[in-house]
């Protein structure tokens, strides 16, 4: 009989481990991204193995209408996000049925735009059972270069950079971010972008297809003299983390506006020396950047915010795939004893990835999940952590 009861426990005992065991392998979390213009859909388990992937951009679209018309994205994204989930569940060779949630990107973003990953998303929870786990935007972008590297640990220091945001954090856990500075105006991606419309880049056929940032980083590329137009950094005498780009955008459109009185151009033609102007442009953003980030290390520094054996910057966002500004930062780094970290370029820009990843950092430690669906709405604006 005692044969038998220890038999019996031991399997029951074994059963438990392996149910576990493959409970947390098959971990898998669908997660919906459509804050902006791109409708992105993706399937990750917690190894950060991406199992299944699926884009719509609707970058060419806005680029012919001069900048996001919400209307349109949000007809867009209605058209298009069947499709792309479907895509994505059909590269993992799964169902919904098989993920254990659903992470939908609930803020910061168009309204219009997120109010239709929202909708899908609880459509999904509610047909095939699963929580619903809401995604902040930022967060997500902060938290995506874990899936690559498990030695980032909290606490660490990330900048986000994108066409709608600047600000630099303490990721502290993966619910809890210390802001310690952000734009006070402009974000540098949305500088790039209306100072490479204002250039008329776009009548370029080379550039006619580029993001903003894009074209002005090709055009720097082939400045022969990055210092002939003379752009002076901001903020230099405040103490602070905070970023400002309104001045450098101002000064760019003087340049601009003096040159195109100097050759007297026709309405539709570009300045003579818009190589030289973008790099003097893309110079005066990378040293502002560098400058801040340089602050915010040496503040964590001062006030025991992050332990010798973690100091990693994690640079993520549209922006941070621009390499001038990379090495721009990597070399303050450097200076500092800083380890620098950036997703890969397809990872910095909006993506179902990094909300699925994101969906999956807070399944595993039980933080956020909802299952009353009602409960959940959008925001439109929402800092990233407490200041």
């Amino acid at each position: 009989m005692q044969k038998l009861l220890n038999s019996t426990l031991l399997k029951r005992k074994f059963s438990t481990i392996v149910k576990k065991y493959y409970s947390e392998k098959r971990s898998l979390i669908l997660g919906i991204e459509t804050s902006c213009d791109d409708t992105g859909c993706a399937i990750v388990d917690n190894e950060g193995n991406i199992l299944g992937e699926a884009l719509n951009s609707q970058h060419l679209i806005h680029l012919r209408h001069g900048g996001i018309i919400p209307p349109i994205a949000q007809d867009l994204h209605r058209e298009n996000i069947d499709n792309v989930v479907n895509e994505a569940l059909k590269a993992a060779n799964i169902t919904c049925n098989d993920v254990d949630a659903v992470a939908t990107t609930v803020k910061p973003g168009l309204p219009l735009s997120l109010t239709i990953g929202m909708k899908y998303g609880k459509y999904l929870c509610k047909t095939y059972n699963k929580p619903f786990i809401p995604i902040h935007h930022m967060e997500a972008h902060a938290l995506t270069a874990r899936m690559h590297d498990p030695n980032i640990q909290f606490p660490f220091l990330v900048l986000l950079i994108s066409g709608g945001h600047c600000l630099l954090a303490i990721a502290q856990d993966v619910d809890k971010f210390l802001l310690m500075g952000q734009s006070h105006d402009d974000a540098p991606g949305e500088v790039f972008d209306k100072m490479a419309r204002r250039l008329l880049l776009k009548n370029i056929p080379e550039y006619s297809k580029l993001s903003g940032g894009q074209a002005i980083e090709l055009a720097a590329s082939r400045a022969t003299d990055a210092l002939e137009f003379h752009l002076t950094p901001t903020l230099l005498k405040y103490r602070d983390c905070n970023f400002s780009f309104a001045g450098n955008k101002n000064q760019f459109q003087h340049h601009i506006k003096k040159q195109e009185r100097k050759f007297d151009l026709a309405p539709d033609a570009v300045i003579p020396g818009f190589h030289n102007l973008c790099a003097g442009l893309l110079l005066v953003v990378t040293r502002h950047l560098c400058h801040r980030v340089q602050r915010g290390i040496e503040y964590a520094k001062l006030k025991k915010l992050i332990p010798v054996d973690r100091q990693t910057l994690v640079v993520s966002g549209g922006v941070a795939c621009n390499n001038f500004i990379a090495r721009g930062l990597e070399m303050v780094c450097e200076e500092l004893n800083y380890r620098m970290v950036r997703p890969p370029p397809k990872l910095c820009t909006d993506n179902g990835v990094m909300i699925a990843w994101n969906g999956m950092e807070r399944w595993r430690t039980n933080k956020g999940i909802v299952n009353a669906l009602d409960s959940i709405e959008i925001q439109k604006s929402c800092q990233l952590g407490e200041t």
